[in-house]
């Protein structure tokens, strides 16, 4: 079994660790409530880092006071302490800070049950406690292991890749187990969504924080990553297609050559552009009008299938179709490696 141990898992042990020792300094009880804190704080980028201290400070000084409010005057009983939930959640909403509600809502649990209408400092210190939890785990998400969206992002896309050709290669062909087909695309499905939730991070630290924090954010590169995700998603599409429609047309041996020929090339293309971005392929070992005139001979052929029996090659026209896609995002790609390596 494969065991994850990545920097964000190792931030939120530190920010814990940081946490308790801080209350154990200054000698406040309830440091579970630290550790929580500190555990729903560490955040993935360094924008919501920054952007979290303000909003959690507002959102759970709100939670606080309305929660002290609603002991003095209604009592400490659950429907009240619902009442607060809801009230403060609604709140939070409304001022769009919704990724704050999990700790507001620690926040007033901690101080709608611990008694405060018998002893308002202990309702404080629980507050005091949330607050060194979250403050702990904001400094070390700044600090330690800053992330490095540029290499975790390419490194990403290109596993995400060979599992992509992994399953190209063999879909023609059918060669994989139906078991290892179906695990394999599960995890380049999951790999491809954590690819869109990455990409989102990135492109929002450029424009939130500007240039003069993310000096390793280029303008050209982050245009190139987009092409890359955006090539790897109708690598997808294809492969549903070809799910869907290949192996039912019952195609002839020599069909399932020139498409199993040409999905080979492709991948072949998709592994260059790969190595171009990482410079590491000479200059002119691949010519793109090549590739465009191999699209064409190929395109001639599928045509020229679909004149002979329309009927019965509608669907192999679908999966020509989806190659088409694949191949124009391929080429654009090409053409913005081009423009960025200038």
């Amino acid at each position: 079994m494969d065991i994850t141990f990545g920097p964000r898992i190792f931030k939120t042990g530190v920010a814990v660790i940081i946490a308790i020792y801080v209350c154990d300094f200054f000698g406040l009880d309830n440091i579970a409530f630290a550790a929580v804190a500190a555990i729903l704080a560490v955040q993935p980028s360094l924008y919501r880092t920054w952007k979290q201290l303000p909003d959690q400070l507002i959102t759970n000084t709100l939670g606080a006071s309305i929660s002290l409010f609603f002991i003095y005057f209604l009592g400490e009983n659950p429907i009240t302490i619902g009442l607060v939930i809801m009230i403060m959640i609604s709140l939070s909403l409304k001022l769009k800070m919704d990724s704050t509600i999990p700790l507001t809502l620690v926040t007033v649990a901690a101080i709608m049950t611990s008694g405060a209408g018998e002893d308002l400092y202990f309702a404080l210190e629980r507050f005091l406690v949330i607050l060194v939890g979250t403050i702990s785990a904001i400094v070390v998400n700044l600090v330690v292991f800053p992330p490095k969206y540029k290499k975790n992002f390419s490194d990403n896309i290109h596993s995400a890749f060979q599992q992509m050709s992994l399953l190209l290669r063999t879909a023609i062909s059918n060669e994989l187990t139906e078991g290892s087909y179906q695990v394999l695309s599960r995890n380049f499905k999951k790999e491809l969504e954590n690819l869109v939730e990455q990409f989102e991070l990135f492109d929002e630290e450029r424009i939130k924080l500007g240039k003069s924090r993310t000096k390793q954010l280029n303008d050209r590169e982050m245009i190139v990553f987009r092409q890359m995700l955006k090539t790897l998603e109708e690598g997808d599409q294809l492969l549903g297609k070809i799910d869907d429609h290949y192996f039912q047309s019952k195609s002839e041996k020599s069909v399932n050559q020139l498409f199993d020929q040409y999905l080979e090339e492709l991948i072949k293309y998709h592994e260059y552009l790969f190595l171009k971005y990482q410079g590491k392929i000479k200059e002119f070992q691949h010519s793109d009008a090549d590739m465009l005139n191999r699209r064409n001979e190929f395109y001639e052929s599928v045509l020229s299938l679909s004149k002979e029996d329309p009927e019965k090659n509608i669907r192999l026209m679908i999966v020509a179709s989806a190659l088409f896609d694949y191949t124009f995002y391929l080429h654009r790609l090409d053409q913005l490696l081009n423009q960025a390596q200038k």
